[in-house]
């Protein structure tokens, strides 16, 4: 039988055929929630991935940066959760591998605490050859409709209507509503001449291993909506380009209703991202005296080194429609069921998160008995 103690679902020993207890779990699983959100929106995924993935799984709903806090900054939030993480696995001793499934803004908080949990390669066998995340082997990575490209640029920010004036405006006013927060989404962050944040999360430095620590990952999953999503692009949720964008297909894959469409992406060879002095300049001139040209100039700077960060690393991406669902504008809250009787239409992708999780834990059970009999 299952149990939930504070943020855990978790199983309870209870014997199992032989009179023997079931053994505790050795997965923990961060859920992972957005702006000014709880763990309660995770109620139904909590329940729905106890069911599919079974007792090896501790299914762990953070609870560090509720509400008001998601505004204190991506970084803030991020080191709170890292905390978080470290507490919970002092705490169980049988934990081995780690996996993050993480909703909206909080797929930027997750990105930067596996930044901060990162350490480099050891000599340990149960160690990535990427290093380890909080100690424990890094397995899965899933992002539901998270702005990994920030909001700032035409249509990254739906709710805006892609209208220019629209836009310009919503950078300079979104510290009013969301803190630094929201200066970090829009770029905006820090003096003229240094990178902002979400630049610097596609690289590493002094201040955290960040792409290594996604590296250190097995799998690494982007669930998106191409529409309907007023909170989250559709390019921004999926690291793509613009013209990377191609018309999904119209109807849903076979048992997961509203999931289009699924791509591998391998690792594009690159020199990473950089800041270059014209990035500076544009940088300067959006925070200072921000036009819809400078503003748009400097935007595009940055989605371009952010992308060719990221796409060091190989994505799975998958696309979400709810165009045919009863509420197709509570997109961003459908992928992942909010709401079990408003946001039902995410059920489908809900199953499909399950089970990627469970064929890829199969997949490294299987790699390690091979490994373990050579």
């Amino acid at each position: 039988m299952t149990t939930s103690q504070g943020g855990f679902i978790t199983s309870t020993a209870s014997p199992n055929g032989d009179g023997r207890p079931d053994p505790e779990p050795d997965h923990l699983l961060v859920l992972v929630h957005g702006i000014y959100a709880s763990p309660s929106d995770w109620r139904y995924v909590e329940a729905e991935l106890k069911r599919r993935l079974g007792r090896h799984f501790l299914i762990y709903a953070s609870s560090c940066n509720t509400y008001s806090k998601t505004f204190s900054g991506i970084d803030g939030a991020g080191k709170r959760l890292a905390d978080e993480v470290k507490q919970i696995v002092k705490s169980r001793d049988n934990l081995k591998k780690i996996s993050f499934l993480a909703h909206s803004l909080g797929g930027l908080f997750a990105r930067y605490a596996v930044g901060v949990l990162h350490t480099s390669n050891r000599s340990d066998d149960n160690s990535s050859n990427n290093g380890t995340i909080a100690g424990l082997e890094a397995i899965n990575f899933i992002t539901l409709a998270t702005p990994h490209l920030g909001v700032r640029g035409s249509k990254q920010l739906p709710f805006l209507l892609g209208v220019p004036i629209l836009e310009k405006l919503a950078a300079p006013l979104a510290p009013m509503f969301v803190g630094r927060t929201g200066t970090q989404l829009f770029l905006t962050d820090g003096k003229p001449d240094k990178p902002p944040l979400l630049l610097r999360m596609t690289t590493d430095s002094q201040e955290a291993d960040f792409i290594s620590a996604l590296g250190a990952f097995r799998y690494r999953i982007l669930y998106a909506n191409v529409s309907y999503d007023h909170m989250v692009g559709w390019r921004t949720s999926s690291i793509r380009r613009e013209s990377e964008l191609v018309k999904p297909p119209f109807k849903s894959l076979d048992g997961y209703q509203h999931v289009v469409d699924v791509e591998y992406c391998p690792p594009v060879v690159s020199t990473g991202a950089n800041f270059p002095p014209e990035a500076a300049k544009a940088k300067e001139a959006a925070q200072n005296v921000p036009t819809t040209k400078n503003t748009l100039e400097y935007h595009e700077i940055m989605e371009e080194e952010m992308i060719r960060g990221l796409q060091q690393l190989g994505w799975k991406k998958v696309d979400v429609s709810f165009h045919a669902s009863f509420w197709p504008f509570f997109a961003h809250n459908n992928i992942h069921v909010k709401d079990e009787w408003f946001h039902k239409a995410g059920a489908g992708v809900i199953a499909h998160v399950a089970d990627s999780i469970n064929q890829q834990e199969k997949q490294h059970q299987t790699t390690s008995l091979i490994s373990a009999s050579l």
